[in-house]
């Protein structure tokens, strides 16, 4: 297996980092223009002989539209996309119920953790456990100040010095390589369209179960149940280009995420000088992946390995499709060659 040097990936997941920043913004104001296309796109223009209306698409319409509603959405966006970057490590930590821990109170890991970074002259992040009897590791953070390495006590203690120093080796390479700004990044654009998504199927599912927008006899309430069944279908429409938004930021995140992996288990091999403890302590895992009562999706990607008993819902159905982790049996053959 081949790896690539540090800096060069680092200098690749900058330019990734700068693409996928690019790229999400781009995919929610094309879906909002598509948007503005199908619900004020067209106008009528006459009448035919059999007074039927006769539309035609204005495309100098919807674009003004667009362009008055851009900056709004962008507005929205961005202080959304500030509040959670500043604030991902609070919701990481909540999401997964991690602590940190001292030298004092864990001497064996943290001296793990210590020596790996003297060995590859990284700062020390921080040192997190999650109370879960089964195994897995994950790391986040944006800066020197809020990078993370966090195990489970099951890997603790079901795994031997080398193969938790090959887990934690390959944690700190996706710090050193930068991966977790990117990933980070990816869990904030995904979880507003997301956000979105789910915010107007459960109003479309609660308006249904309690029936609303029936149909009247009455005159008055009639013309009040078109004005609904109208809002209805601008919010369906609003639905579907939602959720081809969603596909599109999941396919984006899949296109950068999955290479990754392998790259920071060579890091990580190379980083403990053991691939084979790495490749063992991957069988492990995979075996009996923890981290299971986290029902967030973006999350879960973080992880070395994805629980596969993670909560199932239409979303997370979705998101397997794009699955940011490569098969854990190809890694490990990799590592046997490495």
């Amino acid at each position: 297996m081949t790896y690539v040097g540090i800096q060069t990936q680092i200098n690749r997941n900058n330019r990734n980092s700068i693409l996928l920043l690019l790229s999400f913004p781009c995919i929610i104001l094309g879906m909002v223009w598509v948007f503005l296309a199908l619900t004020t796109g067209f106008e009528t223009v006459g009448y035919d002989e059999y007074g039927y209306s006769q539309s035609a698409f204005n495309i100098d319409l919807v674009n003004q539209n667009w362009l008055s509603a851009a900056p709004y959405i962008l507005l929205g966006v961005g202080i959304w996309f500030l509040i959670a970057y500043l604030f991902n490590t609070q919701m990481i930590q909540s999401s997964t119920g991690a602590r940190s821990i001292t030298r004092k109170e864990n001497p064996r890991i943290y001296n793990i953790v210590e020596n790996l970074c003297i060995a590859g002259g990284m700062d020390m992040p921080k040192i997190n456990v999650v109370d879960d009897p089964q195994l897995n590791a994950f790391a986040s953070g944006i800066n020197k100040n809020t990078y993370t390495v966090t195990v489970t006590t099951g890997i603790c203690d079901r795994l031997d010095d080398e193969e938790l120093a090959g887990v934690i080796g390959h944690e700190l390479t996706h710090i050193r390589n930068h991966d977790t700004k990117v990933l980070i990044t990816s869990i904030i654009f995904v979880g507003i369209i997301s956000t979105v998504l789910t915010l107007l199927t459960q109003f479309v599912y609660r308006t249904f179960l309690y029936g609303g927008f029936r149909t009247s006899s009455n005159s008055s309430n009639s013309k009040k149940d078109g004005g609904g069944i109208g809002l209805m279908a601008v919010i369906l429409i609003a639905i579907v280009c939602t959720a081809i938004a969603y596909f599109f930021t999941l396919l984006t995140r899949f296109a950068i995420s999955r290479r990754r992996e392998f790259m920071a288990d060579a890091g990580g091999a190379e980083l403990c000088g053991n691939p084979l403890a790495l490749a063992s302590a991957l069988r492990k895992i995979s075996n009996d992946p923890g981290l299971n009562h986290v029902e967030r999706e973006d999350v879960a990607q973080l992880f070395i390995v994805h629980p596969s008993r993670l909560k199932q819902s239409f979303l997370s159905g979705l998101n397997s499709l794009f699955a940011t982790h490569p098969d854990t049996a190809e890694r490990i053959r990799l590592l046997e060659q490495f």
